[in-house]
């Protein structure tokens, strides 16, 4: 597809013949003139979705601090001093209440995370029943345990789990250079078991963390040559956190931002592209721009697991000046 044609709908095809993607030409749509790239997103996003329309999501953390791994930007990292006390799992109860308040609220995903490596068994009792009592709730499930093994991801999809979140978080270039405790192929094994399973995948990453933007790109290379394109790539711009080995990590731009937002719904344009973490730190006009690049998921609530989100009073004003409505629930 020509970027310097008045139409984005004719010419070269962007992905090999195969569907796959190599880094040349991922980058060739990243680095084409703003206006350009964004008017292609756009086309593509109303191709296959209500340009109008944001699926929303309410997290949880079900089980806050003392995670073992070392990952730069996490305040649960045992690893880091971030002043963040490590909890137990939260009682089934708690959960299914929050997520009642949540639905009644008009998420209609409910996402669920634990500050592990990976579940041990004696917690995965509470887990399923978390599961199945969301599912009855009327609402899609997901949850991020961290890795999984194949019982784990079977269990997890019998209970009726429709989405499980691991991210790649970065390129696999750079992916050492913010964790050493799991490797770039752990996560994709774990994601592996998942979508083999039948759980939807939910996997993106986090930019501004000190990455070129070839780490960007190729990030997202990855994702759209996974076997399958996960149904839901959340794209977070980091919140630097006090006491973790990026707390002063120079912000991405907003521009650049975007670009990453256009390109992932480009490279995967039936993917629920999800503005995640950092919209505090977001004008209005960026997140209209995400919007626009073809970002049509966020999350409502105050916080998300640890970090601050903007209020649900805040995301209803800015969709009514927007004129975005929320999506409605999936067909199951």
């Amino acid at each position: 597809m020509d970027l310097h044609a008045t139409s984005p709908t004719t010419t070269i095809q962007q992905a090999d013949d195969d569907g796959t993607w190599t880094s040349e030409k991922a980058r060739a749509l990243h680095d084409a003139p703003f206006n350009n790239l964004l008017f292609l997103a756009q086309t593509i996003h109303r191709q296959n979705f209500d340009p109008n329309k944001v699926q929303l999501s309410r997290l949880l953390s079900i089980k806050t601090g003392g995670c073992p791994e070392d990952c730069g930007y996490c305040s649960q990292s045992a690893h880091h001093e971030t002043g963040l006390k490590a909890s137990k799992l939260m009682e089934v109860k708690r959960v299914i209440a929050e997520a009642t308040k949540a639905r009644d609220a008009g998420a209609t995903r409910y996402c669920m995370g634990a500050a592990w490596r990976n579940p041990k068994a004696r917690d995965m009792d509470a887990v399923v029943a978390m599961v199945e009592g969301v599912k009855a709730l009327g609402m899609e499930t997901c949850m991020t345990l961290g890795m999984l093994d194949l019982e784990q991801t079977a269990r997890l999809k019998q209970a009726g789990l429709d989405y499980y979140n691991h991210n790649i978080d970065t390129s696999e270039r750079y992916y050492s250079e913010i964790i050493s405790t799991r490797s770039f192929a752990d996560r994709l094994e774990t994601l592996e078991l998942v979508r083999q399973s039948g759980i939807k995948v939910c996997c993106g990453g986090i930019v501004g963390m000190g990455e070129e933007p070839v780490d960007r790109i190729d990030m997202l290379v990855t994702l759209a040559n996974l076997p399958e394109h996960p149904q839901s790539v959340p794209i977070n711009m980091l919140i630097p956190i006090a006491g973790t080995p990026l707390a002063e990590a120079k912000p991405i731009e907003p521009i650049e931002f975007v670009r990453v937002i256009a390109l992932a719904r480009i490279m995967m344009p039936k993917s629920h592209v999800r503005l995640s973490a950092g919209r505090t730190a977001m004008t209005d006009e960026m997140q209209a721009l995400c919007f626009f690049a073809g970002a049509n998921s966020i999350f409502v609530g105050d916080t998300l697991l640890t970090a601050d989100n903007p209020g649900e009073d805040k995301d209803t004003l800015l969709f009514c000046r927007l004129g975005i409505e929320p999506m409605e629930l999936e067909a199951q």
